[in-house]
């Protein structure tokens, strides 16, 4: 078979976008301006942002910056994710120039900033809903419906059907990366938008400077033309189920396959312990994974993924911050700061641990407690992780069958040189982790 016929056969690559190379080890922190200070504003978060430089934050997520609607609304302040107007900033954060100086601030930091978006769906009040109501979507009565299932009572579906409605939203968006110089976006409920308006809104964003764009959901199709990054919930739930004793490590054995084999090499998955959703509805990280929040953490940065801080983490927030109602987080140094600093910095300089195709494939290194401890090597020509946890609640002596992990390495939280060979026996306490650098 000659030179020429192969070439029907040639691989082609999945992902089609650039990912901007600032991206290549970033890492995201979430700002919920509401509660993140005491006045609730893009002036007093921006005080902030050197101390989220130190703290090893990359990009930047800020809530839904946008008027909130009052129809309807729940609790007495709303949610941000029932917008009024795309195109306004909500007064209780401040304005158009108070963002755009926060944009400028963090720039000047080498920080990035993505603002959420939410297109499924309006306020009953958006102004839209008067000039356009045929953008809307219909109960089966005729109504104005809000998404179909689920109780959200606030607010009422878009219908991209309507091409009209899908201009007027990517002119929106196309409005706050040139006004306001922001590099991309978070996208609530992505899935719930056809898939081909998001491929042609990355276009279009694109052609105006190099964007980010993080997708609120799971899946593969997501990254061939649209998105950067997309969440890893069965990651979450995997970790948090093995945490409450509802699974074993076999359950992240299952996650990370389908990560290796189903997803594309050239993709991130944002891993993370907290949000806004499931510390307002489901519990902190406290709650979520008890005695082995610390070894889920440290997985979430040194395991493939991008790893995501929600504002007041690293100051050990014990709450579950209120979603419709002024809440501030009470800050303060707090030992889960220090581990976060730590590991972003590992992050950022050891290259086996960067994002997408610029990191290195985790390999797995069996052991002799294979459904209690998770162990695994990333490294590439230049740099080498070995890192084992115990997700158990019971010591282990741990000792490993193959040799990938052998070498002089550094215990990265001891700062201890160690030999790792065939003799090398780990003995872990409960919820306990190590992680070795070369």
């Amino acid at each position: 078979m000659g030179t020429s016929e192969l070439s029907r056969y040639q691989p082609t690559p999945y992902v089609t976008i650039a990912h901007p190379e600032w991206s290549k080890n970033a890492t995201i922190y979430q700002i919920n301006t509401r509660q993140f200070t005491e006045e609730g504003t893009f002036r007093a978060a921006e005080q902030h942002l050197p101390r989220l430089k130190e703290l090893g934050a990359v990009i930047v997520w800020l809530w839904p910056v946008h008027e909130i609607g009052v129809k309807h609304r729940k609790g007495s302040l709303g949610s941000p994710y029932a917008v009024k107007d795309y195109y306004s900033i909500n007064p209780e954060f401040g304005s158009l120039d108070d963002l755009k100086h926060f944009v400028c601030v963090a720039h000047e930091l080498g920080m990035y900033v993505i603002l959420d978006w939410v297109a499924n769906h309006t306020a009953w009040d958006n102004v839209l809903v008067d000039e356009h109501p045929e953008w809307y979507a219909r109960d089966w009565k005729g109504n104005f419906r809000p998404t179909p299932w689920w109780d959200w009572s606030d607010i009422i579906d878009l219908d991209y059907n309507q091409p009209g409605l899908r201009k007027y939203m990517t002119d929106a968006l196309k409005y706050w990366v040139t006004e306001a110089d922001i590099d991309g976006y978070r996208c609530d409920v992505a899935g719930f938008v056809p898939t081909d308006f998001w491929n042609n809104v990355r276009k279009e964003l694109d052609a105006i400077k190099p964007v980010f764009m993080l997708a609120e959901w799971e899946s593969r199709d997501l990254y061939a033309e649209a998105f950067d990054m997309c969440y890893a919930w069965s990651w979450y739930d995997a970790v948090h189920n093995i945490a409450m004793g509802k699974a074993d490590v076999f359950s992240l054995f299952v996650y990370y396959s389908w990560n290796e084999k189903a997803y594309p090499h050239d993709s991130m998955r944002m891993t993370f312990v907290s949000n806004h959703d499931k510390n307002a509805a489901e519990g902190t990280e406290f709650e979520q994974f008890g005695a082995g929040v610390e070894a889920a953490i440290v997985l979430s940065v040194v395991g493939e993924g991008m790893p995501l801080i929600y504002n007041g983490q690293e100051a050990g927030n014990p709450r579950r911050l209120a979603f419709f109602e002024k809440d501030p987080i009470v800050w303060q140094a707090h030992a889960m700061g220090d581990l976060y600093q730590r590991l972003f910095a590992l992050k950022k300089q050891n290259t086996a641990l960067w994002n997408g195709k610029w990191g290195a494939t985790m390999i797995q290194v069996p052991n002799n407690h294979p459904t209690n401890v998770f162990s695994f090597v990333r490294l590439n020509e230049h740099d080498r992780v070995f890192a084992v946890f115990n997700f158990s609640d019971r010591p282990h002596n741990v000792t490993f069958n193959e040799h990938l992990h052998h070498g002089r390495y550094t215990d990265y939280f001891r700062n201890e040189c160690v030999e790792l060979d065939n003799a090398t026996e780990l003995t872990l306490k409960a919820w306990d982790y190590q992680v070795f650098i070369q």
